[in-house]
């Protein structure tokens, strides 16, 4: 394991070194006096919102915090997150636990110890997930990260890993060694281990057809009562500019090297096509050669993206300049003087981001931030390339009419009574025929057929019940087409007894357990300790999440109390 790795990066820690302690008297010596830069405010009339050793309110601390926790996303499962909702909850995790770090002067790892730690790393995995030296090599050789789309140097990637292992040593301290009772051992071995025995009758609930007439005063009554379930929400209406990537790859010029490169860092985005014939022997040279164009299209491709991506966000820095507050004579002569063009996109839901931008959820967060004070986003990426939004309107979420959403509305409650009837008439008269008949003493069998017998009766409406056994199974192995909701209620049941309706997969089901065999609950068991190993990690993380929850909480209130005149 150490033999390469240690070889590698040992002989270039020292320059990754330098080049962090660099950026780092560099940022002391810029940060000294600088003055506000340009952004949507001036930072100096900005209320902090102190988190640890940060400043949520500043942009460079914001960025700094999202970006490493990207990074090291990216680093460990080789996974780009670019929503900021998303990776929010990890990024504030990660800050508690390096703060708590420095608290507890946990040092960083040696040489020997991150080079093994580097080996566990997704984005030097291969399709195997196993590390692979030659991800690793054109890294170290290219100095920046392949597949990243944000810079990433060397120095950024080591910094990263550093901070990274120091935040796994706190959060092993925080989970503990993960201490489980005996109790919850012998309830988790119960419901593993337990023999089941069943005969299970099924009725389907698609072919139940109870007659429904409702009135106009039972419709408006179910609509007054869930006024929530119709309410139009918010949408906003935008326009926007759009830079497509397309238009940028002529730009783009690769050497060979940079395709080769780019294909040994992601072989598995390029399979090999089907072939009428067999190819030559495979090798790594004939693979590339076969697949060389859409290579070259895709690193191409790549780049032009960043360039649309540099493009926009120069556009977004020039209205800024400008000044440009909203559909003005300036806007249309700034438009015309940078040869761009405006689309508008129809009003849109928060949770329904347009289509003609890729569905993107990251457009939708930022069109709901525009308003009269904040005209233009920055540039967003989308699967084209990138694009900036200019606010038109935002439209309040209001209550339809009954009239406008009647059929809907109508609808919506013949299935809700529709669903009460199979569960509460129907489901409790099949049950208590079958109660009556078993505890007379007939088997399951013949009570289904006695009920089927009178399905012809209301409120049965015609539903027959189909009967299916199942042989003794564990939930360790239970039967494949056993469905879960009867899974999930085994616990409850006993020998002899048949179930109320379990209504799961769109079926009405009535269990009766034939049999059932506990396991031993003893220590002797060696499931027993199989159980404990199993469980204690699942506490650790438990107590690790609360504890980080209590820590990020506490120190948040700091916020809100410098926010409180």
């Amino acid at each position: 394991m150490i033999s390469w790795i240690q070889r590698n990066f040992q002989r270039h820690f020292r320059a990754i070194f330098v080049l962090i302690l660099g950026g780092t008297i560099l940022s002391f010596i810029f940060t000294i006096g600088a003055t506000p830069g340009i952004g949507r405010g001036d930072s100096s009339r900005t209320r902090p919102q102190p988190f640890f050793s940060y400043n949520l309110a500043s942009p460079d601390d914001r960025n700094h915090i999202f970006g490493d926790a990207k990074l090291s996303v990216y680093l460990r499962y080789h996974v780009p997150v670019n929503d900021v909702a998303r990776l929010e909850p990890y990024a504030f995790e990660r800050t508690a636990s390096l703060a708590l770090a420095d608290q507890l002067h946990i040092p960083a790892p040696s040489e020997d110890i991150l080079a093994g730690y580097i080996k566990t790393m997704g984005a030097f995995a291969n399709a195997n997930g196993e590390f692979d030296p030659t991800l690793y090599n054109s890294f170290r050789e290219t100095q920046a990260l392949s597949g990243f789309d944000s810079p990433a140097t060397a120095a950024d990637v080591s910094r990263v890993l550093i901070d990274d292992w120091r935040a796994e040593q706190v959060r092993k301290l925080l989970g503990g060694p993960g201490y489980v009772l005996p109790g919850d051992i012998k309830i988790q071995l119960a419901r593993n281990d337990t023999q089941w025995t069943l005969a299970v009758a099924s009725a389907d609930y698609t072919k139940y057809a109870p007659t429904l007439a409702p009135n106009l005063a039972e419709i408006t009554k179910f609509f007054d009562a869930n006024p929530a379930h119709y309410q139009v929400p918010d949408h906003v209406s935008v326009d926007y500019i759009a830079f497509l990537a397309a238009d940028f790859v002529p730009q783009v010029n690769v050497t060979d090297a940079e395709v080769r490169g780019y294909y040994d860092a992601n072989p598995a985005r390029f399979p090999q096509p089907a072939a009428s014939k067999p190819l030559a022997k495979p090798t790594p040279d004939i693979d590339f050669a076969v697949v060389r164009p859409q290579v070259e299209a895709a690193l191409k491709l790549e780049r032009a993206q960043n360039l649309a991506a540099q493009a926009a966000s120069d556009i977004a820095l020039a209205l800024y300049n400008e000044k440009i507050d909203g559909v003005t004579p300036q806007l249309d002569a700034f438009l015309a003087e940078h040869h761009l063009a405006i689309k508008s996109l129809a009003p849109f839901a928060a949770d329904a981001p347009p289509a003609e931008l890729g569905g993107s959820p990251e457009v939708a967060t930022e069109a709901f931030r525009l308003g009269k004070d904040h005209f233009f986003s920055d540039a967003i990426a989308t699967p084209a390339g990138s694009v900036i939004l200019l606010w038109k309107e935002t439209i309040p979420a209001y209550t339809p009419l009954l009239s406008e959403v009647q059929t809907k509305v109508t609808a919506d409650y013949n299935e809700d009574l529709k669903h009460k009837l199979f569960i509460d008439e129907l489901g409790k008269t099949i049950h208590d025929r079958l109660a009556t008949r078993l505890k007379a003493g007939e088997t399951f069998d013949k009570a289904v057929a006695a009920a089927n017998v009178i399905a012809t009766l209301t409120p049965t409406a015609g539903v027959q019940l189909e009967v299916k056994t199942f042989p003794p199974f564990t939930q360790r192995q239970p039967p494949k087409d056993l469905a879960k909701g009867i899974r999930d209620s085994l616990d409850h049941l006993e020998t002899g007894n048949v179930s109320d309706l379990i209504f799961s997969d769109n079926k009405g089901w009535f269990v009766y357990v034939v049999a059932k065999k506990g396991p031993d609950l003893t220590e002797a068991n060696p499931q027993f300790a199989s159980v404990r190993d199993k469980l204690a990690p699942m506490v650790a993380n438990a107590t690790l999440d609360v504890s980080l929850r209590e820590i990020i909480t506490k120190e948040q209130k700091k916020s809100a109390s410098a926010d409180t005149p």
